[in-house]
């Protein structure tokens, strides 16, 4: 027996004990939940063990197919899956003649891209990464389906991996739903993940918001206190629930672990208002009525919770309004120009802006979700009126001047709008305000509309960058030429003047 099994026998920071081959496809399942590129999983056991068992079961659930096909590569040696989140390699070195042969099957080259399951990993000898998750599969009495799990790894942050992983599966037995199928479904810039819950025909939405302790870095939860970005679930609770409560289609919530970050809710479907990456019409008029209706009700700044607590919706300052705008100059700029922004450049952009901000005092304030566009917008084919919308991602809601949201939805971010249908969607929200109220301040509100819609962008064309540079997404910089535009549009106004021609130094 190889070193590494003896001491995932003996050090073990989990033993499971699994009474069934129904028990292994579920910890199967919850373990593919936490996997992410660069992983490397060790299965150790005799033959008969369940070793390929459980690997056909953990590819199968990240692929979200539980009818796959996942051949054995006891001759082939590895066979790579690939999948829309990353590829599986699944590895068997029954066979491997030297641990040398393991570095000729490019394990290293897969793992920049992907995971790797590996069966026989003592075959490797040494050659293996440090930080795999090694679990040794024993069959601890004469019970034929039933076996013993245990996990070990250097890694230090495995325990907490898996230890998150099968607390989402007690949360949701608690829910009522204990051998739900488990399915990745989104993650975002933060450290939440979104996964679909599936019993039967019935399907939920499970989101994981694991902002506790040191999940997150000192600088990045210092940026989120400074620019008011919800920093646990609870204001998903409590901003649901009052939007709900106003009329309005916000999932309904099923079950929630507040202290533990997990929120079970209904599922509205992946179907948006855009339709092979183009805006539908009729369905960005439904979304501007949704405004229309928020922005002529009064909302509170305190909500209650059920458990007899209250959460804060927080102001949109100018202090965050202007960081945000400054991520252009953290990250555009520096693109365009070569080299960061200097501290006149920062001076002046900051005096520019709050000079701005100053022109919209008086616009009309209420709640704004921050990210009304059409990614977080489903359509709910056969609804009527604002409930053909379905409203989710917003978490990060502020009070501040509602004609935010309006220019989110008109500059969506994700599809290309043209000046007819942003006219055309302008107009109609005008008019529904209109209608709502004889005193509704047109001029006020287009003022304020410039000056929001030119902000966002600033603040996206930052965060595509960000994205493209810093973590590698390149593919968000073929958005730049649609936001380019968008801010041409927003700062066409007199009043804008100076900031335009500000940003004319930078416009390529």
């Amino acid at each position: 027996m190889a070193d590494h099994q003896l001491q995932a026998l003996s050090d073990a920071f989990q033993t499971i004990d699994i009474a069934d081959e129904h028990g292994t496809r579920r910890l199967a399942n919850d373990i593919a939940m936490v996997l992410k590129p660069g992983d490397v999983i060790c299965l150790s056991g005799d033959l008969g063990a369940g070793k390929s068992t459980f690997t056909r079961a953990l590819i199968r659930a990240f692929a979200g197919e539980p009818e796959l096909e996942v051949p054995s590569p006891t001759f082939t040696l590895v066979q790579t899956y690939e999948f829309d989140r990353f590829d599986l390699s699944h590895f068997d070195l029954y066979r491997l003649e030297e641990p040398e042969e393991l570095e000729e099957l490019g394990l290293d080259d897969l793992l920049e891209t992907g995971a790797a399951l590996i069966e026989w990993p003592e075959k490797a000898d040494d050659l293996l990464p440090g930080n795999a998750l090694w679990i040794q599969i024993t069959q601890p009495t004469e019970a034929e389906d039933q076996r013993r799990f245990s996990l070990y790894s250097d890694d230090p942050l495995w325990p907490s991996r898996i230890g998150q992983s099968l607390a989402t599966r007690s949360f949701l037995g608690a829910a009522g739903v204990p051998e739900a199928e488990r399915r990745f479904l989104a993650g975002d810039a933060s450290l939440r993940t979104f996964e679909t819950v599936t019993t039967g025909t019935s399907t939920a939405v499970l989101m994981r918001w694991p902002f506790n302790g040191d999940a997150v870095p000192e600088a990045v939860r210092s940026y989120m206190e400074k620019v008011h970005l919800a920093r646990d679930c609870r204001a998903i609770v409590a901003v649901g629930t009052e939007l709900r409560n106003h009329g309005l289609r916000a999932p309904d919530l099923l079950a929630s672990d507040l202290d533990n970050g997990l929120i079970l809710s209904s599922d509205l479907g992946r179907e948006t208002i855009v339709v092979d990456g183009k805006p539908v019409r009729e369905r960005y008029l439904a979304a501007v009525d949704v405004l229309a209706k928020m922005h002529g009700e009064v909302w509170p700044k305190t909500v209650s919770l059920a458990d007899g607590g209250h959460y804060q919706v927080p102001d949109y300052s100018s202090d965050a309004l202007v960081a945000e705008a400054a991520l252009f100059l953290d990250w555009y700029v520096p693109k365009v120009t070569g080299k960061p922004a200097d501290e006149t450049t920062r001076s002046e952009f900051e005096r520019l802006w709050r000079n701005a901000l100053e022109g919209i005092r008086d616009a009309q304030m209420g709640w704004l979700l921050r990210d009304f566009h059409s990614p977080n917008l489903l359509w709910q084919e056969g609804a009527q009126g604002t409930d053909r919308v379905g409203l989710i991602d917003f978490q990060d809601t502020v009070y501040g001047p509602v004609a935010y949201d309006v220019a989110s939805l008109l500059l969506d971010a994700r599809t290309d709008i043209d000046i007819a249908l942003e006219t055309e969607l302008n107009d109609a929200y005008v008019s529904a305000r209109k209608m709502q109220s004889a005193e509704f301040d047109e001029a006020g509100f287009s003022r304020a509309y410039a000056v929001m819609a030119a902000q966002r962008v600033s603040k996206i064309l930052g965060i595509f960058v960000r994205l493209a540079e810093r973590d590698g997404k390149s593919a968000y910089l073929s958005h730049l030429p649609r936001m380019l535009g968008y801010l041409d549009r927003a700062l066409d106004r007199p009043f804008l003047s100076d900031l335009k021609d500000w940003y004319a130094r930078y416009r390529h």
